[in-house]
């Protein structure tokens, strides 16, 4: 049997549904990665897969219910395959009680999608020039007796929206990175890397490599240190790991519900409060260059967003302006209860200054600094306290002291707590926005552009033996 196009596998289970409303998400997704050890590339892959989501809605005496199915379908997509997705869907409606965040699904219009055009693919050839730029990079890593190691990988997905209401909508989303990590030959010193790219042409590895060993050559004199509060700078990248866990959390309803540290005391949330001192722009816009997103609502099954908001346009917004706490995220349905916007969650974070692109660089704020510690990475954050936000985690692959505008060396690693929240009302600096990679979320929330910070008093709480 030959492939069906998967516009047409979609519009197939729609037309088999006899809910009373339904939504047909159908993704298509290409990969192609490299992955490397030891200056030699270990292995290298591409896949490709197809999954129809399928989202009935009943309706009951005592409100609408909904049943969310997924499931993997082959590209010639039988009848079989599809009646027993979207049937399962169906009993799962049944089965369930009224939702709490119910709201009518949403009607159709106007849209510039190319509903008909092919999913969009990728494949191994998207690394044509990256590889041969890493297979450089290993030789000189031989001749200079230190070892790289890393990943790269490159996404395409295609998503198809269809509903019952005669809402359609795509979006092609590529989205790549690449992960590198440097380690002296006696394995004592390590530094890491990473990058987002949607197409690996902006990937320079020379300049990736250079500054693995730049950090590599600040490990050579190491310093102990004891825990406590230091000021420090947060790259881009360690910037990122705290933002999107602050992000995360910008729940409307669990700060109105006083489940959150967006909670105001005695009830309601912190919209207008200002939450940093500095002219701080935390924003979400799926047009951002670089890190362009979906412009329309794609929810499967989630705490804080609905499924019955499914192709709800995504405009930009600013999360915090100028300092101030200005919105957080809210479906229709508790949009409706709390007489306030709706506002969906967008898969891009921003974070800037007076001027999104001005502020100095990481190097221009190592070079003002009389004496701190430069934090290179974060990893392993875990949540210690949801109504204050209280991370706690450890540093990774070089933490280094700064004194009179030099790197001096690098120190031993730390376990940290601190409040995202908390810490932008003790940000002293804001650095230039770039795009970046969070090393802790890179597999799930790739899309940011962060400045460096400088914080005063970054809570160190104790050392780590971590290496």
């Amino acid at each position: 049997m030959t492939s069906t196009g998967i516009q047409q596998l979609v519009e197939r289970a729609l037309s088999l549904s006899t809910a009373d409303g339904c939504i047909v998400l159908g993704e298509e997704h290409t990969t192609a990665n490299l992955r490397w050890a030891g200056n030699s590339l270990t292995t290298n892959g591409q896949s490709h897969s197809i999954k129809l989501t399928v989202i009935s809605v009943v309706r009951t005496p005592d409100g609408d219910a909904s049943g969310v199915v997924s499931a993997p379908i082959a590209s010639t997509g039988t009848d079989s395959e599809l009646v027993g997705l979207v049937r399962a869907s169906e009993r799962a409606a049944r089965d369930a009680s009224p939702a709490d965040d119910a709201a009518e699904l949403v009607p159709p219009y106007p849209a510039t999608d190319a509903w008909d055009a092919p999913a969009a693919r990728t494949g191994i050839e998207v690394f044509a020039e990256f590889a041969p730029a890493l297979g450089e990079a290993f030789g000189q890593a031989r001749q200079q007796d230190t070892l790289l190691y890393g990943y790269a990988e490159h996404t395409m997905s295609s998503v198809f929206l269809a509903s019952s209401t005669g809402l359609r909508r795509r979006h092609d989303q590529p989205t790549g990175r690449v992960e590198l990590n440097a380690k002296s030959a006696d394995l004592s010193r390590t530094a890491w890397v990473g990058q987002h790219t949607r197409d690996f042409t902006d990937v320079a590895v020379p300049d990736l490599v250079a500054e693995l060993r730049r950090r590599l050559a600040w490990a050579e004199h190491r310093i102990d240190l004891p825990a406590g509060r230091y000021q420090t700078l947060l790259p881009p990248t360690a910037v990122a790991d705290l933002m999107i866990y602050a992000y995360w959390t910008m729940s409307s309803r669990d700060a109105e519900e006083g489940r959150s540290v967006f909670a105001a005391k005695g009830g309601g949330n912190r919209i207008g409060e200002r939450l940093c001192q500095l002219p701080l722009t935390l924003r979400s816009d799926p047009d951002w260059p670089g890190v362009q997103c979906a412009p329309f609502q794609v929810v499967y099954e989630s705490e804080d967003e609905s499924v019955f908001d499914n192709g709800m346009p995504s405009p930009a917004v600013d999360w915090i302006a100028d300092g101030t706490l200005r919105e957080l995220y809210r479906s229709r349905n508790w949009a409706a209860r709390s007489g306030a916007e709706f506002q969906p969650v967008v898969d891009n974070l921003i974070l800037f200054g007076p001027d999104a692109g001005g502020g100095k660089s990481l190097d221009e704020m190592i070079a003002s600094t009389d004496r701190g510690l430069l934090v290179t990475c974060l990893w392993y954050i875990r949540v210690v306290d949801p109504q204050t936000l209280l991370l706690t985690g450890l540093t990774r692959d070089g933490v280094y002291l700064i004194e009179d505008g030099q790197v001096r060396g690098v120190v031993n690693n730390f376990r940290f707590n601190e409040s995202p929240v908390d810490l932008l009302g003790r940000v002293t600096e804001i650095g230039a926005a770039v795009p970046t990679l969070s090393r802790e979320w890179a597999d799930n929330f790739s899309r940011t552009v962060m400045p460096p910070l400088r914080v005063s008093d970054f809570n160190m709480s104790t050392v780590s033996q971590a290496s």
